[in-house]
């Protein structure tokens, strides 16, 4: 369920009061954040905390509906983008790790905060490897969640500034943003999974890497598969990208080793 909240929608003498020192004039009004968050009471103080920040907030309860607002937020060219993502694990119908794994791997570079009541090392490495950007564990301050909202807006909108509109590799060129590969001027059209593989490779030219090290960024550190799907997919695409698939000039296999681009 959706909600976009104001100011008057909850009783304010049950929840906790933002701090005076929160209010900050340097985040303009037009922020967006998409609170994910089960909990009601826990879902309405974070909202109305960054209400108090000047954010406007979106609200849903459960990791299904985030995903479908998110993707409509993408097809609606009238719609402002969500700039930052604070997002519970423990989620009826889709939880946090999966709404976190689904929106990277369909290249979506939304912030992305994790609140969570688990704080063991382990999971904390795991919500950062499957995409995460910051995690803070319950309880948490509000001037603290504050304060990490404001630096990863902050940091997203330097990077934002410095990302290339393409990357290209003799007559390979792929768009990220468009999620777009030509070859010689061709348009290549490439599998989610395929296009994944080749941005990771060509964001990191002349690295080489193992079939565990991309099945991790690709599909995750929990995929129960063969790794052998890694040299499915490399010869998937050699047939789609090379003039001649056993002899790559692109897709280059390192014996014993693994796999390089270039």
């Amino acid at each position: 369920m959706l909600v976009k909240y104001h100011l008057v929608g909850f009783p304010m003498a049950t929840l906790e009061a933002p701090p005076h020192s929160l209010q900050h004039q340097e985040i303009p009004p037009s922020h967006r954040i998409l609170v994910v968050e089960d909990e009601v009471s826990i879902r309405e103080t974070i909202v109305l905390s960054l209400q108090e920040e000047g954010y406007e907030v979106y609200a849903v309860d459960d990791g299904r509906d985030a995903l479908a607002l998110l993707q409509e937020f993408s097809e609606d060219p009238g719609q402002a983008a969500v700039d930052l993502i604070i997002l519970d694990i423990m989620l009826p119908q889709v939880n946090g790790l999966d709404v976190c794994r689904s929106l990277r791997f369909g290249g979506d570079n939304t912030p992305i905060l994790i609140v969570s009541a688990k704080g063991s090392e382990m999971e904390k490495v795991t919500g950062l490897e499957v995409g995460a950007d910051d995690y803070i564990t319950k309880p948490f301050s509000l001037k603290e969640l504050a304060a990490r909202c404001r630096a990863m807006i902050r940091r997203q909108g330097l990077a934002g500034n410095n990302i290339a509109p393409f990357r290209k590799f003799r007559d390979l060129v792929l768009y990220p943003q468009e999620c777009r590969v030509l070859m010689r001027g061709e348009e290549v059209s490439l599998a989610p999974k395929e296009f994944r593989l080749l941005e990771l490779f060509m964001s990191y030219p002349r690295r080489v890497w193992s079939r565990e090290q991309l099945i991790e960024h690709i599909w995750g550190i929990d995929f129960m598969g063969d790794s052998k799907t890694v040299d499915v997919h490399i010869r998937w695409l050699r047939e789609k990208l090379e003039q001649d698939p056993s002899q790559p000039e692109y897709l280059v296999t390192v014996r014993g080793f693994g796999y390089r681009f270039g």
